[in-house]
């Protein structure tokens, strides 16, 4: 598709996408010329603004005489296009001095990362708490009946993670059975990822009979969904700030058209929800967390419907093999996006150094 962009029409978009960001406004040629003082007629540029709609970087927005862009015409312009920049150095120097302040507090280095995101950038921030870079892995599982029908499962993973889950019997199950089972199935999935368990479940159930008791099953499937429960929540753990930042975008201001007004207070409350919940979100993080630099996903590139009118900028940040965790801007698409990449990369490269700093210095100081 960019073979049909030429110079001229590579400048014209740009154009067009930095004038929509600052106004919120769809761009005309008359807009163009004027501003930007092009040598060329409005009616030639706007020979090349159908061209750009044709090719499917503009679009015409209501029965506007202007055009926006389109989530192909972000993409060009922020792979392709768009000024490389940098926070100043006076932001910088002010944005690590924060930090200082806080030195090793992590919850509060979290919390700043999202406050100074949202504010850099004027757009709501995600910042999810760090993680081990490591899997969670079964250890062993100890059974203690409460009484007659009921058993209390603790299950020990690696890193020192403790769950307790209820367990139903089907039977009366004596101290000496308890124990037995426990020590059965903590042989067998000792070290294992969830991953690991679900394929030996699944493996147990193709074949023509099984190795594990009925009861042991259940305990089987007792630690799968305990492990599937205890990372899915993990994933889900985001924190957020600078709601009031987005909320000030022109998208989520009503204009006088009822319709208007309505699609706004949609827009809004969608925001809310997906700042709450982190719905939308979820499936992005591990994308991130697995990904080298920063992480554009504009608009319709979100597989999640209630992420279709937002993009979203997300980066990596933490000590590699060790602890790692996301952050990033959220946003409508109309979005300064030199800006905010350059705020996200520059935030986690900061958290990245300071937390590497601390946990060097966590390694060389003697045990207790």
């Amino acid at each position: 598709m960019s073979s049909g962009l030429t110079e001229r029409r590579q400048t014209i978009l740009k154009l067009v996408i930095q004038e929509f960001v600052e106004t919120a406004q769809p761009v005309a040629s008359e807009t163009l010329v004027r501003k930007y003082r092009l040598n060329v007629s409005p009616a030639t540029v706007r020979n090349e603004l159908a061209a750009l709609e044709e090719l499917g970087y503009l679009m015409h927005l209501h029965t506007s005489a202007g055009r926006v862009p389109t989530d192909i015409g972000y993409r060009f312009f922020v792979e392709n296009l768009m000024d490389r920049t940098t926070l100043s150095l006076p932001e910088q120097r002010m944005i690590r001095h924060q930090f200082y302040q806080v030195r090793g507090e992590l919850d509060q280095w979290i919390q700043l990362a999202g406050s100074v995101l949202a504010r850099t950038a004027q757009n709501a921030s995600v910042v999810t708490p760090l993680r081990s870079a490591d899997r969670l892995r079964f250890r062993q599982v100890e059974l203690v009946a409460i009484h007659d029908t009921m058993a209390l499962a603790v299950l020990v993973f690696h890193g020192g993670v403790v769950k307790q889950q209820t367990l139903a019997l089907d039977a009366v199950r004596s101290p000496d059975d308890l124990r037995r089972c426990a020590a059965r199935i903590s042989s067998v999935l000792a070290d294992l990822e969830l991953s690991d368990v679900e394929d030996l479940l699944t493996r147990d159930q193709q074949q023509e009979g099984s190795e594990f008791g009925d009861f042991e099953r259940q305990v089987l499937d007792l630690v799968a969904r305990a492990m599937d429960a205890f990372e899915a929540q993990a994933q889900e753990q985001i924190y957020s700030d600078g709601l009031i930042e987005m909320l000030s975008q022109p998208e989520f201001i009503p204009a006088l058209a009822r319709e208007d007004a309505e699609r706004a207070v949609e827009r809004m409350r969608r925001a809310l929800d997906i700042l709450k919940s982190g719905r939308g979100l979820g499936s992005l993080i591990p994308q991130a967390l697995a990904s080298d630099g920063v992480q554009v996903i504009i608009g319709g590139e979100n597989s999640a419907d209630e992420m279709r009118e937002y993009s979203v900028i997300l980066a990596r940040y933490g000590v590699e093999r060790a602890v790692t965790g996301v952050l990033g801007v959220i946003g409508p698409t109309r979005m300064a996006y030199p800006r905010s990449i350059s705020s996200v990369r520059y935030i986690s490269s900061l958290m990245s150094d300071l937390l590497a700093e601390l946990y060097q210095a966590d390694q060389r100081s003697p045990e207790s």
